[in-house]
């Protein structure tokens, strides 16, 4: 078993909608150290989330794309008697959560053609309607996950 982590950073709330989840999100975009860069990208997607849906709050979308997004179970590779195999593994509230952030922001960097914020925020909107390459990603862990559930035992 792992050792709990004793030096977990703790990220401050975000400067505008005082939301933790959004200043990781923010840090995730990041590249380089230019975090004011990865703030623009993240609230002007949020600006053009307020616009093309109209009433709809955009922290809402925000937290909504990331719940689908983030996998339930995901597959771990274990090696037992001389065979690997694909475990299916319950996933961590802290790593659906990073697996969904990364996944969006996968998705919205293969993109190409519209500036960042533009193509975050169209994966944000897909991913809070079950759609885009997010929620096709996650749709596979857990397809993956269900063919080898036959390897649970496995799992301690």
């Amino acid at each position: 078993m792992r050792r709990p982590v004793k030096n977990r950073n703790i990220v401050k709330p975000d400067l505008i909608h005082d939301s933790m989840k959004v200043e990781k999100f923010i840090n995730h975009v990041m590249k380089e150290g230019k975090k004011n860069t990865a703030r623009k990208i993240v609230y002007g997607s949020f600006d053009v989330i307020k616009e093309k849906l109209k009433t709809e709050d955009p922290l809402e979308v925000f937290e909504l794309a990331l719940k689908n997004a983030g996998p339930i179970v995901e597959i771990r590779s274990r090696r037992v008697g001389g065979a690997n195999y694909l475990v299916p593994r319950e996933v961590r509230t802290e790593r659906r959560l990073a697996l969904a952030m990364r996944w969006i922001l996968e998705a919205a960097r293969s993109k190409k053609g519209t500036p960042m914020h533009m193509k975050l925020a169209d994966e944000l909107i897909a991913a809070s309607k079950n759609e885009g390459e997010a929620i096709k990603k996650r749709d596979n862990t857990h397809k993956m996950a269900e063919a080898n559930k036959a390897f649970a035992h496995f799992a301690w």
